[in-house]
């Protein structure tokens, strides 16, 4: 997990091509104008989803887990907290669902704030609980871009 300024896009220069292309995507794009939707930056590989939605209490949010994206979560306007742990041997509280990528978890988490302007880079080893809410329900735009794990040539690393 990552979680930074979207202004400090240039200290991940190093990382994947396709995520490079995603934090810059967040910081150039004008979330502002744009609707509720998704929207393709690199095909099914690297797309984004724009969402307007209001924070929500603990009791209805569980963990979430992906296997063949990585999730980077952009708060275009407002502030939320957002449930974390690393996977470990956490029992699934839902089958994996093939077809949207994702798995519900229960089990212990820590929490951080993802306040306008910051992002967080979630890996199919982070388990996350998005969209709590910091101090009463409030509204929020939010962006989801959904990067396709890379194959990774391990001999290399």
């Amino acid at each position: 997990m990552i979680l930074d300024k979207v202004d400090n896009v240039l200290l991940y220069a190093d990382m994947h091509p396709s995520i490079v292309r995603a934090l810059k995507y967040l910081r150039d794009t004008d979330f502002a104008k744009l609707p509720n939707g998704k929207y393709e930056i690199a095909g099914v590989d690297l797309f984004s989803i724009v969402n307007e939605y209001t924070t929500k209490d603990l009791e209805d949010c569980r963990l979430e887990a992906h296997r063949k994206f990585i999730d980077i979560h952009f708060m275009a306007s407002g502030s939320e907290i957002i449930g974390y742990s690393l996977f470990s041997d956490q029992e699934p509280a839902t089958e994996y669902d093939e077809e949207n990528d994702f798995i519900l978890y229960c089990g212990e988490k820590n929490y951080l704030k993802l306040e306008e302007k910051m992002f967080a880079i979630f890996f199919p080893s982070d388990l996350h609980m998005p969209g709590l809410i910091v101090e009463k329900p409030a509204k929020v735009k939010k962006v989801v871009v959904k990067v396709r794990v890379p194959e990774i040539n391990f001999s290399q690393v």
